[in-house]
């Protein structure tokens, strides 16, 4: 079972790491769930969610949410030091930030890790494995293309949440899915949300 540490933080977006976070588990992936305080809020706010506090309540609120799916899903608090994504020792397969904010993109890129999150991603980069960071922002400063540039310079993939629209999307949920969609392919997670470029039926 391939193991990917997927962050939820606090910009814009909510519904690409939402959307992602069931992909993944659809696909029979463990995923190490970690989310920011930010997260919990554009929640609420964008999608009406009240995700709950507990670790083991956020497991079973997915559960009850997307209903059954092959994978199994782990979550851990910004200060639980002991998660498997704190330590180089075990890292995951991979790691996807999304949506992920300038204020955590910046932290990456400047090596701060200052929490469970930033910590995760610093891993990744040390330890050369991928790391997928979703900004949703625009435009962009000077300062958040020099950061983004320093973490492609490290490693990381960083694949903004600018979806394409020549799949002629007729629903917010079809935006959505073509940005997983390029997660999903980045990964090498096999899904059938949008077709590839120039394939027929």
């Amino acid at each position: 079972m391939i193991r990917i540490t997927l962050a939820l933080t606090g910009a814009s977006g909510m519904a690409y790491g939402l959307r992602l976070l069931e992909c993944l588990l659809r696909a029979g992936c463990q995923v190490d769930l970690l989310i920011s305080q930010a997260a919990r809020i554009v929640a609420k706010q964008e999608l009406d969610l009240q995700l709950p506090n507990g670790n083991a309540e956020v497991v079973a609120y997915f559960a009850a949410r997307f209903g059954e799916y092959s994978g199994r899903l782990t979550v851990y608090g910004k200060e639980e030091w002991f998660a498997p994504a704190a330590s180089g020792s075990n890292p995951a397969a991979a790691m996807v930030v999304c949506p992920c904010t300038m204020g955590t993109l910046a932290a990456i890129a400047q090596g701060l890790a200052d929490n469970l999150i930033e910590r995760a991603a610093d891993v990744m980069l040390k330890e050369k494995r991928p790391l997928i960071l979703v900004p949703r922002e625009t435009p962009f400063s000077l300062i958040h293309l020099r950061n983004m540039t320093t973490l492609a310079e490290a490693g990381a993939t960083i694949l903004a949440a600018n979806p394409g629209f020549y799949h002629r999307p007729t629903s917010v949920e079809q935006v959505v899915d073509f940005i997983v969609a390029r997660i999903l392919d980045h990964l090498g997670i096999a899904h059938e949300l949008m077709q590839p470029w120039g394939a027929h039926d």
